[in-house]
């Protein structure tokens, strides 16, 4: 299925460009230029929680760690809840 759209197709296709992206990413173009994106909401949220954790000092320190090898993983216990 097609990814990329104009903006007069995009006004003219809009429910279904909504639909679409609750699975992919859709480019709308503007005289052949991007000129915006059209996200679905659960690729939205991944993108907001991405962004709040790497805000986080303390996440990017563990994170370049982790990435260096530098961190060990433990298996935690499984709690009955």
């Amino acid at each position: 299925m097609k990814t990329t759209y104009s903006v007069t197709e995009g006004q003219a296709l809009f429910p279904r460009i909504i639909k679409q992206a609750q699975g992919e990413l859709v480019t709308i173009q503007r005289h052949g230029t991007v000129a915006a994106f059209v996200v679905g909401r659960t690729r939205m949220e991944a993108i907001a929680e991405t962004m709040e954790l790497l805000a986080n000092d303390d996440f990017r320190t563990t994170l370049k760690k982790y990435r260096a090898g530098k961190l060990k993983m433990k298996t935690l216990p499984t709690a009955d809840v």
